[in-house]
């Protein structure tokens, strides 16, 4: 039976368990999208990401995406976690950045302290967000239509919708209802409030992906809502956000503008290391 190396990663954390698990196979370079498919169905993680010899001659390796249910073009915690094993399996960057290809192109990462960062990639989509889908929206989210500060497309690959509210609590306290919207991913921010809420974070963020399912911790939606808050001047150029806090996890993205490239940044601890079977 081929082997090829099979690594799990927790992603946002530096805790094992407390963050973003991630599947990583490696020399994935004979598999076709049905293989990979069946194996990230198999995972049933979040994402599932196959390393494989850059095809672009700028990039250090390529990689792709997973759900149990389809591809993605790009997602964060993915990057992160697949730029972690490629390199403790040795690999060496051509230049300062690790340069990752995937499906939305090229993104660059660095290391940030004992964490990696990656640029955040262009908004596909930015903008007001039409009146009837916001009203899907707060159904959804189970709160007034008023109680949405702002409401922004944020999509960088997977579609997001960037929806403000006022505090942590009114994060914390949403009962997301899949019934009330379908394949639609919505992420929720609101700012701590340092005196009822500490100073380990500046934002409590949510996801609710395209199936309805709550993500952990989310480094693309977490980019694209530091492109809208930070470039409308909502938020400061370096926070924290705190996510996963509903899921009994504590994940932790740093945000950090440094010119016109927004970094996110997080630990990556490594759970699981052996081969997986083909």
């Amino acid at each position: 039976m081929p082997t090829l190396p099979f690594h799990q990663v927790d992603v946002f954390s530096a805790v094992p368990f407390k963050g973003n698990p991630l599947a990583v196979i490696a020399e994935a370079d004979g598999l076709d999208d049905a293989a990979m498919r069946a194996i990230a169905n198999w995972t049933n993680l979040s994402e599932t990401t196959f390393l494989s010899r850059a095809q672009d001659p700028s990039a250090d390796y390529r990689v792709r995406i997973f759900t149990p249910q389809r591809e993605l073009p790009f997602a964060g915690h993915p990057t992160l976690g697949s730029a972690y094993v490629w390199l403790a399996l040795g690999g060496r960057p051509k230049g300062e950045h690790v340069v990752q290809e995937c499906g939305a192109g090229l993104v660059r990462i660095k290391r940030d302290g004992d964490r990696l960062a990656f640029a955040a990639p262009p908004l596909r989509r930015s903008g007001a967000v039409d009146a009837e889908l916001t009203a899907k929206i707060a159904a959804a989210l189970g709160v007034k239509p008023e109680a949405m500060r702002a409401v922004q497309w944020a999509d960088n690959g997977p579609g997001w919708i960037g929806v403000l509210m006022d505090s942590r609590q009114d994060v914390l306290n949403i009962r997301f209802n899949v019934q009330a919207l379908s394949q639609q991913p919505v992420g929720v921010v609101a700012p701590w409030d340092p005196a009822r809420d500490g100073r380990d974070a500046n934002y409590e963020v949510r996801a609710f992906t395209w199936s309805g399912a709550e993500d952990p911790v989310t480094g693309s939606l977490n980019a694209s809502l530091a492109q809208w808050l930070v470039g409308a001047g909502i938020a400061p150029k370096h926070y924290v956000a705190s996510q996963g806090t509903a899921l009994g996890r504590a994940g932790r993205v740093h945000v950090a503008q440094d010119g016109d490239t927004i970094w996110i940044g997080g630990a990556v601890a490594p759970v699981v290391k052996g081969t997986i079977g083909l």
